[in-house]
């Protein structure tokens, strides 16, 4: 009761710990004790400050007196002096007078003694300079014959006046005597007793304060330090405690006898009206309690007897520091919650099965891992077998169709290997009547206590029943795996043993199990179907296999995420003139948006390669369809997914030069392994991912790379994971590609392996081309003039080069080619002009001028004399195009060079030719 967190008590008291505490000083709270003192403080320094008042007030008062006394009887003393009367009469008065008049002064303890005539000069004074002078003040009452005293503010400053009138022997007033003391003088002699008066009041309220302090010391050792609303509300709870509080509470004193008992604990242990201050033992109760009240054993949650109750008992001491002090017992009526405990328990195990259940199913989106995670969950805390079934469509990933009895056992827990019920992976046919068919066709939960007496269940097959029932199975419960309105397929669950029968309270609690899981199946069906169509897709979409010539020798990685299929994507794109572009990207996210995305956008790079780009022309046109692509995208098909977030890298190769160009969007930089085993980055200035360029120009790098140089291509998902950062990943990307001898294949491998030993929470592509120069003498070129002449040379000289290659079978073929592609260039186009010929897997044939115009194939009229040359380029080329570079365009036509190549020129009729002339204006 105590023990209010309002204590505030010096003294070190006791806790409910049995240790001891010391509190704040008393004078810092605000407890009875305090303001009791704080009250008689006051009032005793209101009393002495008006007693030292008052004695000061009295002391001026009778200081002031005196001075009147003193003054009024210096004056009548020296003026009924003997002599005075004959002094005044002599000729020169002041000589006699004065040195009288200076002594009866100082005796006096005055500060002036002045004689003076009626007419008012003075014949002595204080103050030699005055002898002589005319006195102005109030004179007139003395010579008057009246004795008086005045107060008045004279030279020597504020002063107490006197004055005594002078009788000749007649009786007539012959001189006035006037004694004058300044007030400071008085006020001298009341400072001197005024440190006597203070000390007085200073010692007597010292005394007074004691007193009060060891009144209030007594006093807040009894409250303990309490303030006023602590003990107010200490009176409350104890009165709480006593006679509301619907706990028994006991307090024992260290003899043993009964100090306080409340309402509660008198109901409860049936206590006599006098029970308190009596010893435990004569109070009638159980022996056990009785020996426990009686010692100083401590309890907590004891069960005991009292009469027919069953009470849970708490027992502590509470022994201050150096002996033993008492005991608190608390009491609480356990009688119905015994009943209850057998309940409570099982509920209990239930709800850690359900914590359980929501932890542990689900763990994986995989169909039959999760049904075995249901099984597992279930046996055997709360079913000794668990068997799960599931549609066939569900285990592929679609949805049912309807509800149907012909189910798949998928998961098996608690049975032994030689046990009766069907094998794991079966596909089972429910008859009609059985609890299984009941609960699929019905939607609905199915108790079969005793299978004994099961007609449903015993028919779906009598010989297996039999030898379930023998292996001890005797209950079932049969709950449909339902979500979204839709049954996914039913779980069983088996009682065998001395396990009792399931009843409807475990029916529920079976149903709470199978909803959940049936989630976590659904959604790990949902995953499967939309990772088989990603799976799909993605492979429709990758590139099945990547072209390789002498120039080129490539070796590529995918690796999807744990998660999934992702968008990250790989290709390599012949170009003509010998050349070959290195593309590699990633689309953020998993799943079919990321793959159908990544399918769009490869699609993109083939369409923008036939143009023939350049890397940074490429990318810029591929970030302006990626955002014309996310404003159509976005509000007619309403995914709330867009392409941004994509970032692409492009490199093309020129096998004759060696020149690498290399461009970015948002990608990390190439990495290039040379000859010597060294490893380098390519870093183009980085724009901006697909989609955000917002019109910005892509800059290209360009560089030449030595011949046996491996370029490394690779999507982010190679480099970080959660225990590597950004720049930790290059440098590990860069101790795993150096080193020499090595090709893109045992590049590659040695790559993942390094990288990736675990595996990679994202997808990861790879692309490592070895790259060679093309043979210099597979490569001819020509200057030509800008002269009709000059076309006839250059032809002579490719059919040369064309018969020391052994390609005469093509050279009609590559004649005419020619000679229209320098023509158009000779009349149409700019210097300067060039033609080259590339012998490789196809001849390629080049004319390459100064102007930006491009041919286009046009239908020639029957009366132009020209416009059917490029007709003639097409049906001998087996492809021709026009590449842009900075200083003008390149034509470019190739053949195959294989035997019997190019077209049957019989099979061309000349009509037919004739009448389909296209040629190009430049």
């Amino acid at each position: 009761m105590g023990g209010e967190s309002g204590h505030t008590s010096d003294e070190p008291l006791e806790t409910p710990s049995g240790g001891r505490r010391r509190v704040t000083s008393w004078l810092t709270t605000r407890s009875v004790a305090r303001q009791v003192f704080v009250l008689q403080l006051v009032l005793v320094v209101l009393l002495v400050a008006a007693a030292v008042a008052a004695l000061v007030v009295q002391a001026r008062r009778d200081t002031m007196a005196d001075a009147r006394h003193r003054t009024i009887a210096a004056a009548q003393s020296f003026a009924h002096a003997p002599g005075l009367v004959r002094a005044l009469q002599d000729d020169f008065p002041t000589v006699e007078l004065q040195p009288l008049a200076e002594g009866a002064r100082k005796a006096a303890g005055i500060d002036a003694l002045i004689v003076y005539e009626l007419d008012g000069i003075t014949l002595t004074h204080s103050d030699p300079t005055q002898l002589g002078k005319h006195v102005i003040g109030p004179y007139a009452e003395a010579a008057a014959g009246r004795p008086f005293t005045r107060t008045f503010q004279g030279a020597l400053g504020l002063s107490v006046v006197s004055a005594a009138p002078v009788r000749d022997a007649r009786g007539d007033v012959v001189a006035i005597v006037s004694a004058a003391v300044t007030v400071e003088k008085v006020q001298d002699s009341l400072d001197q007793q005024l440190p006597v008066i203070l000390g007085s009041a200073a010692g007597a309220l010292g005394l007074v304060a004691l007193g009060t302090g060891l009144v209030s010391r007594r006093l807040r050792r009894q409250t303990h330090g309490l303030g006023p609303a602590e003990m107010t509300r200490m009176y409350e709870h104890h009165d709480a405690v006593l006679h509301a509080v619907r706990e028994g509470v006991l307090i024992t004193g260290r003899d043993h006898r009964l100090l306080l008992a409340n309402d509660e604990a008198r109901r409860l242990l049936d206590l006599p009206a006098d029970a308190e201050g009596r010893p435990v033992a004569e109070l009638g109760l159980d022996p056990s309690l009785t020996a426990l009240l009686s010692s100083d054993r401590i309890a907590t949650d004891e069960v005991h007897l009292a009469a027919d109750r069953l009470l849970a008992l708490n027992k502590r001491v509470t022994p201050p520091l150096g002996g033993q002090h008492g005991s608190v017992v608390t009491l609480r009526d356990t009688t119905e919650l015994r009943s209850l405990s057998g309940r409570a328990e099982v509920a209990r195990e239930r709800l850690t099965l359900l914590y359980d259940a929501g932890v542990r199913i689900g763990t994986t989106l995989d169909v039959v891992r999760t049904a075995e995670e249901l099984a597992e969950v279930a046996s055997p805390g709360f079913a000794d077998v668990v068997t799960v079934e599931l549609l066939d469509p569900v285990l592929s990933g679609e949805e049912p169709a309807g509800a149907g009895t012909e189910l798949r056992r998928t998961a098996l827990a608690g049975l032994t290997e030689d046990h009766p019920l069907y094998p794991y992976g079966e596909l089972i046919r429910f008859v009609p009547g059985s609890p299984v068919d009941t609960s699929v066709t019905e939607g609905r939960s199915v108790v079969v206590p005793d299978l004994a007496s099961s007609t449903g269940w015993r028919a779906q097959d009598e010989e297996r029943a039999r030898r379930v029932l023998l292996y001890g199975i005797h209950s079932l419960a049969v709950v449909p795996l339902r979500a979204r309105g839709v049954v996914l397929g039913v779980a069983n669950f088996w009682r065998s043993g001395a396990s009792p029968p399931f009843t409807d309270e475990d029916l529920s609690f079976a149903e709470e199990l199978a909803n959940r899981a049936a989630v976590s199946i659904d959604n790990a069906r949902r995953y499967t179907r939309e990772h088989t169509m990603a799976v799909t897709l993605q492979r429709s979409l990758m590139p099945r296999s990547l072209p390789g010539d002498e120039t080129l020798d490539v070796a590529s990685r995918y690796l999807p995420a744990e998660s999934g299929v992702g968008g990250d994507w790989f290709d390599v794109i012949p170009l003509p003139g010998a050349r070959v572009a290195l593309v590699v990207g990633d689309v953020v996210g998993h799943g079919l948006h990321a793959a159908a995305t990544m399918g769009r956008l490869r699609i993109a790079v083939h369409n923008f390669s036939a143009l023939d780009l350049s890397p940074d022309e490429l990318l810029w046109r591929l970030d302006e369809l990626v955002t014309l692509i996310d404003e159509q995208d976005e509000p007619s098909e309403g995914w709330g997914e867009t392409i941004t977030g994509a970032t692409c890298l492009c490199v093309v190769y020129d096998s004759v030069s060696g020149e690498v160009s290399v461009a970015t969007a948002g990608h990390l930089p190439p990495a290039v392994v040379r000859p010597d085993g060294s490893v380098d980055f390519l870093e183009p200035p980085v724009s901006p991912p697909l989609g955000l360029g917002n019109g910005m120009p892509v800059e290209t790098v360009r560089t030449i790379l030595p011949e046996g140089s491996r370029l490394v291509l690779y999507t982010d998902g190679l480099l970080e994971n959660r225990t590597r950062d950004h720049d930790a990943g290059l440098a590990a990307l860069r101790d795993a590609l150096s080193g020499p001898g090595r090709g893109p294949e045992e590049t590659c491998a040695a790559v993942i392996d390094t990288m990736l030993p675990t595996g990679s929470g994202d997808d990861v592509a790879l692309l490592v081309a070895g790259m060679r120069r093309m043979d210099p003498d597979r490569v001819a070129s020509w200057d030509v003039a800008r002269d009709p002449a000059a076309v006839s040379p250059v032809r002579n000289a490719c059919a040369r080069k064309l018969a020391e290659w052994g390609l005469e079978d093509i050279a009609f073929g590559t004649e005419l080619i020619l000679s229209e592609l320098i023509t158009n260039a000779v009349r149409y186009g700019l210097e300067p002009i060039k033609v080259r010929l590339l012998y490789g897997a196809s001849l390629v044939c080049e004319v390459s001028d100064g102007s930006s115009t491009a041919p286009y194939i046009r239908r020639a009229a029957d009366t132009d004399e020209g416009g059917r040359g490029l007709f003639l380029v097409a049906q001998y080329a087996e492809k021709w195009g026009t590449r842009y570079s900075p200083r003008g365009k390149t034509i470019w036509a190739a053949q195959e060079t294989a035997p019997g190549a190019g077209p049957a020129l019989d099979a061309l009729g000349e009509d037919d030719i004739l009448g389909q002339w296209d040629d190009a204006e430049l």
